[in-house]
């Protein structure tokens, strides 16, 4: 079976992917990884053949190519990043029916939010199957989507998936979502070392604090503004204090690595383990990975699917959450030490992981997969 992943150029997006992909190899199917000219290093340092089937491009940028919208109106935004991946996939469209054309794949696997791959494999009767990252339906993107490619020629809407690949635990899912073919989502942290102070127990409670590979570069979203008040307020509880960012982030803003006992890029499956708290931007990859682990977590959400990401970890008994509005270095400690004196929390991430790891495997997805390309 040959089978063709595409993915935006987003790390958050191609990270799902990898586990399967690897699986698919192992298996003994043909892969490749389809996306834009400036991230096939990424897929290519995850061990996966990649294609460049379009320019360079960098969603920060095709964003702002529209005017600013109000980041406190969520339904605009999530329209807008629509359009946005609506417009990226117009101009990788022409590669991505070379790709298929050339190629032949028995079936497209393509993360939600890559538009031109399920295009191409319609117009040329190949089956596609959707990775669903994050909680919420996100109608505003196909309908962003479609809005950018409705004058694209023979373009006749998006087309619908035989099969939606879910890594979010059934109890956890909104009523869109319970009939989704569960995954066991394991963790992939890109290029990250295990450092050696991993290997050694913490001395004090350790807290691991993210936000993301995308949201630091979002100047509108201020999340540079309140970061580093509040890893002085974390320092300030006696506590541990890990802060993964990528390091690039950290050249731009030294003050962040003053209060954090470490600070750089970290493999978060091998870091959230040994973890009692995590603060993080409610990212889907972030939060399953600590759910994975058992880990607790304070989610504080800033756009698209982490806002009903957050909700989930709530209502699953496994976190707390804070608006951005009250995101304030108190309030953070207060709900940080709230977090850390409760084992009621610690018990529902560990019944979370519990679920996680009853789903099927990526091993075991990939035998779907080879029935559905059938």
């Amino acid at each position: 079976m040959r089978l063709l992943f595409t993915t935006a150029p987003l790390s958050g997006h191609l990270f799902p992917l990898v586990p399967l992909a690897w699986a698919a190899r192992a298996a003994g199917h043909e892969v490749l990884v389809a996306t834009t000219e400036n991230f096939v290093p990424a897929v290519l340092g995850a061990g996966l053949p990649a294609v460049s089937w379009g320019p360079a491009m960098d969603f920060v940028d095709v964003v702002a190519e529209e005017p600013p919208v109000p980041a406190d109106d969520v339904t605009v935004r999530r329209r807008a990043n629509g359009m946005a991946f609506g417009r990226m996939a117009r101009r990788t469209l022409p590669g991505a029916r070379r790709v298929v054309e050339a190629w032949h794949p028995d079936l497209v696997v393509s993360e939600r939010a890559e538009f031109a791959g399920p295009v191409a494999a319609a117009r040329n009767d190949v089956p596609f199957v959707e990775f669903h990252w994050g909680i919420p339906e996100l109608t505003e993107y196909r309908t962003g989507a479609t809005e950018a490619l409705a004058d694209v020629p023979g373009f006749d809407g998006l087309p619908v998936p035989i099969e939606t690949l879910d890594p979010w635990p059934v109890s956890m899912r909104l009523p869109h979502a319970v009939d989704h073919q569960g995954v066991h989502s394991v963790s992939y942290n890109g290029e990250a070392r295990v450092p050696d102070w991993l290997l050694q127990p913490p001395q004090r409670p350790r807290v691991c604090v993210t936000f993301g590979t995308l949201l630091p570069r979002i100047a509108a979203l201020g999340v540079r503004e309140v970061v580093a008040p509040v890893l002085d307020s974390l320092a300030g509880l006696g506590l541990e204090v890990y802060l993964a960012v990528d390091d690039q982030v950290l050249d731009q803003w030294p003050e962040l690595a003053r209060s954090s006992t470490v600070a750089g890029r970290m493999p978060l499956g091998q870091v959230l383990p040994t973890c009692d708290l995590m603060i993080n931007h409610g990212g889907q990859g972030t939060i399953l990975t600590a759910l994975d682990a058992g880990c607790p977590q304070l989610v504080l959400p800033h756009m698209d699917d982490q806002f009903e990401n957050a909700e989930a970890v709530v209502k699953a008994g496994a976190g707390m959450c804070l608006a951005f509005d009250e995101f304030t270095p108190r309030l953070v400690a207060e709900r940080c030490a709230t977090l850390l004196s409760d084992p009621g929390f610690g018990t529902q991430a560990a019944r979370a992981a519990s679920e996680l790891a009853a789903q099927l495997s990526p091993v075991e997805i990939v035998d779907l997969l080879a029935k559905l390309a059938d």
